[in-house]
């Protein structure tokens, strides 16, 4: 990577590659608790899903080339939970460890102040110390571990839960 990737947000046309990086993690780790790949239509679904909510789907453009992508939705589907949602970031194979993480959620940590969010929640593989780093320096705080609620790759995982409140949007 040559450039700073640019942040904005994902388009229809980003699809394939959103899809092709979500698919990569559901198959070779344990970021997805999924062990079924998704086909377009799915993708499709869950942007329309996430875009009729007014959730953010943002991508990191390297580029013109999508080299990650971060977005949130529902933490739980009761009116109470409205003002928190769970997010999710991934980066693609070939751009980790650059920093992209970082650039995708701090991006969508102000998208969330703008929307009124409160609290954003993150559920990360407690074996991924990376994502948890990454969620404590940006100022989410670890509020446990639920062990062994999962199983990938024919282990059980246990899931480490972490929160951030939300800044409220600059004026």
């Amino acid at each position: 990577m040559t450039s700073i990737p640019t942040i904005r947000a994902a388009t229809e046309a980003d699809l394939p590659a959103i899809m092709e990086i979500y698919n990569d993690a559901v198959a070779n780790t344990t970021a997805i608790w999924n062990d079924t790949q998704v086909d377009l239509a799915n993708r499709q679904d869950w942007f329309k899903a996430r875009r009729s909510r007014g959730f953010p789907v943002l991508v990191a453009d390297a580029g013109g080339a999508v080299a990650g992508y971060a977005s949130y939705g529902d933490w739980r589907a009761f009116d109470g939970f409205r003002h928190t949602v769970e997010h999710s970031v991934y980066v693609h194979r070939d751009h980790r460890e650059l920093g992209l993480g970082r650039l995708l959620m701090t991006a969508l940590i102000e998208e969330a102040g703008k929307g009124g969010i409160h609290v954003m929640v993150a559920c990360v593989e407690a074996g991924n110390a990376a994502s948890i780093a990454l969620h404590e320096r940006l100022g989410f705080r670890n509020v446990g571990t639920f062990s062994e609620v999962g199983t990938k790759f024919g282990r059980w995982l246990d899931l480490t839960c972490l929160e951030l409140r939300v800044p409220a949007a600059s004026a």
